[in-house]
Parts: structure tokens; C-alpha cells; sequence
């Protein structure tokens, strides 16, 4: 079986080992930002104009013009009052539960991503419903007044979107922030926002804050955080914001100049998720407007290999679990590289 793990090249739609060529149906790109040409020539001018990096901090009297503008654009893009921006989604990640632990319990929802925890895996199992109704009696029957819910937005691997609007019973006089990462949704899901309507939150006991890493669908190697702008002014006191260098400048240029190109990307990517579903058939999991599709069918993975089409296969959750596939349509393929998945996959 060839080697996947030292390629020279893009992770784009084709990918080229040992002289064979596959059909790359995997990865986080989905909307194909990140070998997108046009994109990519927005990125060029970013660099020409602001350089290859910024190693200065953001508190230095000396700035680059792009970061206040990126986060203006971010908070005005995805419907909040303000936004932040760090290196990476890892960074604001843990810089968020690290600050927010000091407010009150933190609470985790099961399978929340690695990058969210504190020091070690949270206990939290189970499916999301279950543990949610279990966290609401537990918040109202309590003592404590102060609690830090954090979950992801949805679940990327198992397909699943979360309902946060049960939260809504918690009781008012509990002060609760929820923490979502939005990691994998953020600008795929819903155009131009985040994975949930933000109004189905917005009870006045409940904070919420959305951090999400760019460097998926919207190719930008950058943690965002979307919050009220009191919360924002907080954290940008934080040494976690000023002490760490930003994220590239070209980067961001691109990511605040290159919206159309998104939004003809979106399309695309919706009409190849609509595309396949109407051929996908009963073997393979999905969640609405999601470019991801999950079978626990252990043999697939080898016929698609055989097939020239290459996915994602691993055990999952854990590494004793049965084989999972992951297959990712994006925005570049095309019909025929849909029909051909489907044809490999024995769905017609």
C-alpha cells in the first residue's frame, strides 16, 4: 500500500504517489480555499504588501494595519460585536479555557476536541442529549452559580449536529458562558457564519463565545474569537494576546479580500453536497449541508484505494474501535469525480 504521509505536494483534489494517481476525497478543505488559484494570487498580493510574517507582538507601538482591519471584518462577517485574532486555533483555544476557568466550573461535553482541554481528556461520555440533560439538572440543582459549558459546534466525525437551545432551560439566575468551537462549521455549514442560529442562545444568563481555527474551510492559519465587545476587551489585556506573535498578514489579506471567491466556493460546495446525497443511499452517515460522510463499512476503504480515490480510514474513538471512513467532498470536484466515488462506493 503506498505512503500518504511524506507527500510533495498540495493536498488538493488529485494526489500523485508512486506514479498512480487518486482522487483525494479527505482533509479539512472544504471549500477548497487552500489550492484555490484565485485565492491563492490574493494571498501573493498580501504578501507583496505586508511581507511573509510578523514576529512583533500586538501590543508593540509599530503596526501592520491588517490585524485591527481582519478583526473588524471577522466580528462584522460572522454577526458579533467584536472578534480576536491569535496564530492559530490551538492557541485561542486553550487561551480562552485557561482565562474562563478562573469565572466558574467548567463543564465539558463529550468528544470535545483535545485542543479545549485544560490539562487532561475530560470525563464527560456518552451521547450529546443525554450528557446535556444531565448538565442542566446538575447546573440548576447546584450550589454554585458560575459555569463555563464547552463543547464543540458539531461532531466531525461521528456527523452530528448539536442542539444548543436546550440550554435554554437552565435557570436565569445561573450565569453561564458557552464556549463553542466552531472549528470544522465556521463559514461551511451557513454562509458567511457560524454553524448555529446565535439568536437560539441569547438568553441574558448565557455568554456566548465562539473560537474557531481558520485553517479549515477558510484556509486562513488563524484562531478567531467571536464574543460581545466588553469580552473582547478583556482578552485583548491578556498576555496570551499581546505576548504572541499574530498570525501571517498575508494570510488575513486574504482571508478579508477574498470573500468572493468564498462565496462562489460555497456554491459549489453546496451543489456537490446536494449532488451526491441524491445518490448516497442508506450506507453512508451524513448531517444537512455538511461535506462530510462517515461509513463504519471496514472493507470500503480498500475498494476505494482500488478505485484511484483516496479517503480518510482510522478506528475511532478509540484505537480498539472498528475502522472509520471519513470521505470529504469538496468545492473543486467535479461531476465526474462524484459519479466515480459513488460508482466505487456500489452506490449506483
Amino acid at each position: 500500500m503506498n505512503n500518504f504521509t511524506h507527500l510533495e505536494q498540495p493536498t488538493g483534489r488529485v494526489i500523485v504517489v508512486g506514479g498512480k494517481e487518486y482522487l483525494f476525497f479527505g482533509g479539512t478543505s472544504y471549500l477548497g480555499l487552500a489550492t484555490d488559484q484565485a485565492y491563492a494570487s490574493i494571498f501573493i498580493e498580501g504578501i507583496q504588501r505586508y511581507g511573509i510574517n510578523n514576529g512583533t507582538s500586538r501590543n508593540n507601538n509599530v503596526q501592520q494595519a491588517i490585524f485591527d482591519q481582519a478583526e473588524e471584518y471577522a466580528a462584522k462577517r460572522f454577526g458579533f460585536e467584536a472578534s480576536l485574532l491569535l496564530s492559530s486555533g490551538y492557541l485561542a483555544t486553550q487561551f480562552l479555557v485557561r482565562t474562563l476557568a478562573t469565572e466558574g466550573e467548567v463543564l465539558y461535553a463529550p468528544a470535545c476536541h483535545p485542543s479545549l482541554w485544560l490539562d487532561k481528556k475530560p470525563v464527560a461520555t456518552g451521547h450529546f442529549v443525554a450528557w446535556a440533560n444531565a448538565t442542566i439538572e446538575y447546573i440548576n440543582h447546584s450550589a454554585q452559580t458560575s459555569f463555563i459549558i464547552v463543547s464543540n459546534s458539531l461532531d466531525n466525525m461521528r456527523l452530528e449536529l448539536y442542539d444548543f437551545t436546550v440550554f435554554n432551560r437552565i435557570d436565569p439566575d445561573k450565569k453561564i458562558i458557552l464556549l463553542l468551537d466552531d472549528s470544522h462549521g465556521i463559514g461551511v455549514l451557513r454562509k458567511n457564519s457560524i454553524s448555529l442560529d446565535k439568536s437560539s442562545v441569547q438568553q441574558t444568563n448565557i455568554e456566548l463565545i465562539v473560537v474557531a481555527s481558520l485553517a479549515k474551510g477558510l484556509a486562513t492559519d488563524a484562531g478567531l474569537i467571536l464574543a460581545d465587545g466588553e469580552r473582547i476587551k478583556y482578552l485583548k489585556r491578556s498576555n496570551f494576546y499581546t505576548g504572541a506573535s499574530p498570525s501571517s498578514p498575508a494570510s488575513l489579506y486574504a482571508f478579508v479580500h477574498g470573500e468572493q471567491i468564498y462565496l462562489q466556493q460555497f456554491e459549489k460546495l453546496r451543489y456537490n453536497i446536494d449532488s451526491f446525497k441524491t445518490h448516497m443511499g442508506s450506507g453512508l452517515n451524513a448531517v444537512a449541508n455538511f461535506p462530510v460522510f462517515s461509513s463504519k463499512d471496514t472493507g470500503l476503504y480498500a475498494r476505494l484505494m482500488n478505485a484511484g480515490i483516496l479517503v480518510s480510514s482510522f478506528p475511532y474513538p478509540l484505537a480498539t474501535d472498528p475502522l472509520l471512513n471519513r470521505i470529504v467532498v469538496n468545492a473543486h470536484h467535479t461531476k465526474a469525480d462524484l459519479d466515480q466515488l459513488s460508482h466505487a462506493i456500489g452506490i449506483y
